[in-house]
């Protein structure tokens, strides 16, 4: 009876034992598909920007804008290939944990194989029908016949388990292995993917290094360049600024019981205008893109060492989207049209508010708003300018600021 009982614990220990296994397998499987997810992102980021990049080698009047490319797909590549890696470092553990559970079921099923077979040349020797009758009728009593018989009905379903376990060891021996030939079949599969990765970072860094040699010629043309677009930056802000400050001093002759400003000197905000800067701010990180299609960020918010001059710092007040041809801007968040206005180099630009926060569009050939229009979430305001002059350029200048404060809106987007 102890035998019977001590085999039944070591039974569930083991059992025990593989159900943590299978829970490790799980997790580690979960971490794969998390780092598939990603590399699936990143590879669209960079199927994006190889159209982009297709339409800008076509020209060569957009050397800067392809140096943006390229190293946004650069920067990409590399990130494809970082998941590769640590893809590749799960399915090892995977192999190495595989690899050790296979050799524990291994030894596990030979030692079961080996004492059944021992059982069943032991019952075969003592005639076992004869040795169970004479067990029972050797007993000195009544009640110990019944336990004693009790004992050899469960030492039967004892044997019947054992070559039940045996076979499910088997099965789940031959499941073992071939989860490890498919888990070793992954590897050399992300092992092709991450050289062939690998082989296109090489390509794509050797085109950006010919492109900032290419511009490096063309230094003085390009600083002029560098020089004008900063003034128009400038001249946009001081718009920007400008247009705020009107509209802070105009809420706060307005303002009355029903306006309260956030901070001292802030825009002085109605109940409504205060629910929906607190929607928005709740919203950070879910806002929708300012445009619809497919596109590409090639300038982010900062302070940033120029690409191709050395020694040469520029800044940029929000962010500059790349997109195609015919692509419209659109709103955010709900929100009202405060001014519509024109710089020089940013083409049109519109201003929404949505509280105290405040999003700006820039480079806007088309405008579908005027001032005091409501705009929902996702509503379209205009059609980005395209240069045709400069091989169908499309890019939108979009900034967001709360109060008189500038924000990075990659924070803020989804």
């Amino acid at each position: 009876m102890k035998r019977i009982r001590l085999i039944r614990y070591v039974w569930y220990v083991g059992y025990l034992a593989l159900l943590l296994c299978a829970s490790r397998v799980t997790a580690q499987t979960h971490t794969i598909r998390q780092f598939e997810a990603q590399r699936r992102a990143a590879l669209r980021e960079i199927e994006q920007t190889t159209q982009l990049l297709n339409e800008a080698r076509a020209s060569a009047q957009t050397s800067l804008n392809r140096l943006h490319l390229i190293s946004q797909q650069v920067i990409a590549r590399k990130k494809v290939i970082s998941l590769l890696n640590q893809e590749i470092a799960v399915l090892d553990k995977q192999i190495a944990d595989a690899t050790r559970e296979l050799a524990v079921l291994e030894k596990s099923l030979n030692d079961r194989k080996e004492r059944y077979a021992q059982l069943v040349r032991n019952l075969y020797t003592r005639r076992a029908s004869q040795h169970r009758l004479l067990f029972v009728l050797s007993a000195d009593n009544f009640a110990q016949s019944l336990r004693r018989m009790r004992y050899l009905r469960e030492y039967a379903s004892w044997q019947k388990m054992q070559a039940l376990l045996i076979v499910r060891k088997q099965e789940e021996l031959d499941k073992k292995r071939e989860e490890l030939g498919q888990t070793r079949t992954n590897k050399v599969a992300l092992l092709d993917a991450r050289e062939e990765e690998s082989r296109k970072l090489q390509q794509e860094e050797s085109e950006q290094k010919a492109e900032v040699q290419q511009l490096n010629k063309k230094e003085k043309n390009l600083r002029q360049k560098l020089a004008q677009k900063r003034r128009q930056a400038e001249a946009l802000n001081r718009q920007i600024e400008k247009l705020i400050a009107e509209e802070v001093k105009r809420s706060g002759k307005a303002s009355s019981g029903k306006r309260k400003a956030e901070s001292n000197g802030g825009y002085a905000m109605t109940k409504a205008e205060r629910k929906l800067s607190a929607d928005f701010a709740s919203n950070r990180g879910r806002l929708p893109f300012p445009l619809n299609g497919k596109y590409r960020i090639i300038s982010t918010f900062g302070e940033h060492q120029h690409q191709a001059l050395r020694h040469v710092r520029t800044n940029n007040n929000g962010i500059d989207i790349q997109t195609t041809s015919g692509t419209e801007a659109r709103a955010v968040f709900d929100g009202v049209v405060t001014r519509v206005f024109v710089v020089p180099g940013y083409n049109n630009s519109v201003i929404v508010r949505h509280g105290n926060y405040l999003t700006v569009y820039s480079n806007l050939s088309h405008v579908y708003v005027k001032a005091g229009d409501n705009v929902t979430t996702r509503q379209s305001i205009g059609k980005i300018y395209t240069d045709t002059e400069n091989n169908n350029e499309t890019v939108l200048h979009f900034q967001l600021w709360k109060e008189k404060r500038k924000l990075d809106p990659e924070l803020w987007l989804d």
